[in-house]
């Protein structure tokens, strides 16, 4: 799917950015295993803690502090800022719960939000993956993938 990624991303001129929390770099390490990426991908923001997230995506604190690190409202943030301070035309964004501990009922381990934006139009999605901790990121960082190329295929029309 990453070949997918970088063809359309050649064919249009277009750059991309990551924003990780529980992934930790899972996604930028995906698209730099492929040679020549330089030419389509920018920069991965690995932003664990809150305060990274706030420092280096611009989160507000208020969002963080209303909806938790693991919410739609995160990493629609993650996702914008990652557009604005990178060079990218269009940003993925993850934060999840990828266990074995962390879940809580409302938030389970396996919860993971998902958050793609331009800059101007941001699209979130919550899954719930089921498994060990690396079973949940590696499912975590191939959905990403597909959610940024479906966005980036729909912003064609």
């Amino acid at each position: 799917m990453i070949e997918i990624l970088a063809r359309e991303c050649l064919q249009r001129g277009i750059r991309l950015s990551t924003a990780e929390s529980c992934t930790g770099g899972m996604v930028s390490a995906a698209f730099t295993d492929l040679a020549g990426s330089s030419s389509w991908f920018d920069a991965g923001f690995i932003t664990y803690s809150n305060q990274a997230k706030m420092k280096m995506l611009n989160v507000s604190e208020g969002t963080l502090n209303a909806h938790g690190a693991v919410s739609e409202a995160v990493v629609s943030e993650m996702a914008i800022g990652a557009v604005k301070n990178s060079l990218a035309h269009y940003a993925v964004s993850i934060s999840g719960i990828a266990g074995p501990g962390g879940g809580t009922q409302e938030k389970p381990v396996g919860m993971v939000c998902f958050g793609v934006s331009d800059g101007k139009r941001t699209l979130c999605e919550t899954q719930y993956f089921k498994g060990d901790r690396a079973s949940v990121r590696l499912q975590s960082r191939d959905f990403a993938i597909g959610f940024l190329l479906s966005f980036i295929r729909e912003s064609k029309a």
